[in-house]
């Protein structure tokens, strides 16, 4: 009898449990994360007062935009970066990294009459600097920050740059070009990681030299400059577009000082998506992601100038080389369920992203929202009805 009431009250209560340990868990994490939600609060008012205000606005969305863009980022350009050299102060890697940001933004602006975006912004439809800003604008990089605090990668191109843009046009050549990015990062990763997996296997045997950390430093600053080429313009979309030197100092300081905060914490929590990748930590391993991504970055600053989301080229590289290893045997078992999960979570995501971009884009822009309706006047509709 005491077996069989045993039995029934379990199975009664089975989804009450499921139900309370998925309330439980995000109680957990609300709980662990007050103080972050309570900023974004505090943050969202600030959105909310100052948006009628156009020049106290501007530099409010640069300052979100440029923290929460960085963070998110960091894991393509200086994550594994920073997960190969944990050995060393995080002030040695900051002020590298930092160094380069300011190098990088002022080689711009000092080429480009004022413009530190390398040009990004002078594609069609991102030429004109805002002269107004709507309250959906200026919270679109702190949905980045509460992304980036969930650990989930995505397009922050996407993200900002098309609630600015004036056509739907722009849109569409940066999803064009962001799909091109992926599939050719994810097709040239896998032939390296797959064909030369050998030798590769060979250089990583031992303890690696000091050789390896030069030119892995070497391999991650070049990176670094290119990214900055590519979504400087994700952060500067908020303001003039040809700054004057004070707002060229501020913009330099700002950064360099949130990059600060981002090597204190070692890339805070979204620098698992990098970690739970094979053989990262490795300096050798790092460097020939780097040098890899550094590649196919630096052909697309020389294709257009149209921005480009750096991160679906990222993912691409990232399901390349796992694929390329795993069909090369490198790690000495066949893990294709592992390989694919990795894979298919960070698709989702930074489709997840485009998605929100998209419908945050059609809510805020009207020129984009009418694109959208007379496309679908002038070519679903009828196919439709």
């Amino acid at each position: 009898m005491k077996g069989k009431k045993s039995k029934g009250k379990k199975s009664s209560t089975a989804p009450a449990l499921v139900t309370g340990k998925s309330a439980g868990t995000l109680m957990v994490h609300l709980h662990a994360e007050r103080k972050f939600y309570l900023l974004v609060l505090v943050l969202l008012s600030l959105c909310a007062a100052l948006s009628p205000y156009p020049q106290l606005a501007m530099w409010l969305g640069f300052m979100l935009a440029g923290y929460s863009a960085v963070a998110n980022d960091s894991i393509q350009t200086i994550g594994t970066f920073i997960s190969s050299n944990h050995r060393y102060p995080w002030y040695y890697l900051w002020l590298y990294i930092g160094s380069l940001f300011v190098v990088a933004i002022v080689v711009s602006w000092s080429l480009y009459d004022g413009d530190v975006s390398y040009q990004r912004l002078q594609s069609k439809g991102l030429t004109e600097s805002p002269t107004e800003f709507s309250f959906l604008q200026l919270t679109s990089p702190l949905m980045l920050l509460v992304i980036t605090r969930l650990r989930i990668p995505v397009s922050t191109t996407f993200m900002l740059l098309t609630s600015f843009s004036g056509t739907l046009g722009t849109v569409t050549g940066m999803l064009q070009k962001s799909v091109s990015g992926y599939f050719i990062a994810f097709f040239i990763a896998l032939l390296i990681w797959w064909l030369l997996s050998k030798p590769l296997r060979w250089l990583q045997r031992g303890e690696a030299s000091h050789i390896w950390t030069g030119f892995q430093w070497i391999t991650s600053g070049t990176l670094w400059y290119l990214w900055i080429a590519q979504d400087a313009a994700n952060v500067a979309v908020f303001l003039p577009r040809s700054l004057s030197v004070e707002q060229l100092i501020f913009f330099c300081a700002f950064i360099f000082a949130g990059l600060a905060l981002l090597f204190y914490l070692r890339g805070d929590k979204i620098q698992n998506v990098v970690d739970e990748k094979s053989d990262v930590t490795d300096v050798r391993a790092a460097t020939m992601i780097d040098l890899v991504y550094a590649a196919v970055l630096f052909w697309f600053t020389l294709v257009n100038t149209v921005p480009m989301s750096t991160t679906w080229a990222f993912i691409g590289l990232f399901a390349g080389r796992e694929i390329g290893m795993t069909l090369s045997g490198y790690h000495g078992e066949v893990r294709w369920k592992k390989t694919f999960r990795l894979i298919g979570k960070d698709i989702l995501m930074v489709g997840i992203g485009l998605l929100v971009s998209i419908l945050l884009a059609i809510t805020v822009n009207a020129t984009i929202r009418k694109d959208i309706l007379d496309l679908w006047a002038e070519h679903l509709s009828p196919l439709l009805f």
